[in-house]
């Protein structure tokens, strides 16, 4: 069976408690030991975890690389799968080799390439990969032209920031005037021009924008994992149009993220999103991490996370062909449990809740998934199986 594996997973995904899952139940039964930090003590990484503790806050990129090198060593951690920091922790890969510790994580010089979007825009470019149209916007001018030539074009101008993860930050731009309509239903996407205007001519600080088409669907995730040595081991998307969701193997996804992961060292796991500009696929983001999605490819009969562990292990896992393509299906909200705690947060002098700080001690075994939360002691409450990968967890904030 082999020794045991020790994974940390920094601050992340809620969903992530789903690949958590997947390392424990994976094919060579091997015995997986995981550590997770979190700066909300109720994410429900902590309680998936075995052993668990609260993240320091406000430090600096480089000292959290410092309180990571101190965290692999005192728990002898073998792989580490960072999200918080990555490109820092990434560009020291050296440090926690020398501790021990494997990083999940692609080369510096990759992350860097994704981490601006418009820099990514020019760089898939240059290797042939389709982009739709885009501008960089700081300035209220900036804004006004891309928005009028893209509307000249008939599209409907949206816009994201040019670094960030996910869909935070992105709206539609309308030429409707703010009115009731926005103020009934659920809040929408969808933001007037003049508003946005307004905003950027008395914001404080400078905005860095992608503006860029709204592109049609169907949304495609090309889940890729790609070894060490550059060569892509598994390329499976995910395909999503409106609550529908199913699997593809279509080469016009797949061919152009397998090219992308291997040109621009993807190693280990990446995340490739494409969407539709006209009649033609053309790339819309690149994760340089695990997608919170990622568990949904276990319905093809596939185990991306183990197998990313063992490359970075040094183990070969081969190419990984999934047997078959799950039926489509939707994505609904499931309860996970989250770590208990003895008093609820008291305020201070300062009027301010103070989170309850909880020891690191390891979770209590259970005999059953629908066993109650175990005692007060222990950092992680019992974790119900997954019934179903159809059943996810909200993203929260990294």
């Amino acid at each position: 069976m082999g020794s045991r594996v020790r994974v940390w997973l920094n601050r992340t995904y809620a969903e992530n408690v789903f690949f958590m899952d997947q390392l424990r139940n994976n094919p060579q039964h091997r015995a997986v030991e995981i550590h997770a930090t979190h700066g909300d003590a109720d994410s429900p990484v902590l309680a998936a975890a075995d052993t668990a503790e609260p993240e320091p806050e406000g430090l600096s990129p480089r000292a959290y690389v410092e309180y990571a090198l101190d965290m692999c060593a005192r728990r002898s951690v073998d792989v580490f799968v960072p999200v918080l920091h990555q490109d820092a922790i990434v560009a020291q890969r050296a440090e926690f080799a020398a501790a021990g510790t494997a990083l999940l994580a692609p080369p510096a010089e990759a992350v860097a390439v994704f981490h601006d979007k418009a820099v990514a825009y020019q760089a898939v470019e240059a290797v042939g990969i389709p982009v739709p149209p885009w501008y960089r916007v700081r300035t209220v001018e900036e804004l006004i032209t891309a928005v009028e030539e893209l509307e000249a074009a008939g599209q409907r101008a949206c816009f994201k920031p040019a670094a960030g993860a996910g869909g935070v930050g992105f709206r539609v731009i309308t030429r409707s005037p703010f009115s009731l309509m926005h103020l009934t239903g659920f809040p929408s996407a969808y933001v007037p021009l003049d508003l946005v205007v307004e905003a950027l001519r008395t914001a404080e600080e400078p905005v860095d924008w992608l503006v860029m088409p709204h592109l049609g669907q169907p949304e495609v995730s090309v889940d890729c994992l790609t070894g060490p040595d550059g060569r892509v081991r598994m390329a499976i998307g995910r395909t999503k149009n409106g609550r529908r969701r199913g699997f593809t193997l279509d080469d016009a996804w797949i061919e152009p993220a397998r090219l992308l992961a291997e040109a621009f060292g993807l190693h280990y796991l990446s995340n490739i999103q494409f969407r539709m500009y006209g009649d033609e696929p053309v790339l819309m983001d690149v994760n340089t991490r695990p997608a919170g999605g990622l568990h949904q490819i276990a319905q093809c009969g596939v185990n991306a996370p183990w197998a990313a562990v063992q490359l970075a292990l040094g183990e070969e896992t081969g190419e990984l062909v999934p047997p078959f393509l799950g039926p489509d299906y939707t994505v609904v909200a499931g309860p996970r449990p989250v770590r208990p705690v003895s008093l609820p947060a008291q305020r201070t002098e300062s009027g301010v809740p103070a989170l309850p700080v909880l020891p690191a001690v390891p979770a209590q075994a259970t005999e059953s998934p629908s066993a109650q939360p175990a005692p007060i002691e222990a950092t992680a409450a019992a974790r119900p199986a997954q019934t179903a990968t159809t059943a996810g967890a909200a993203i929260a904030p990294a």
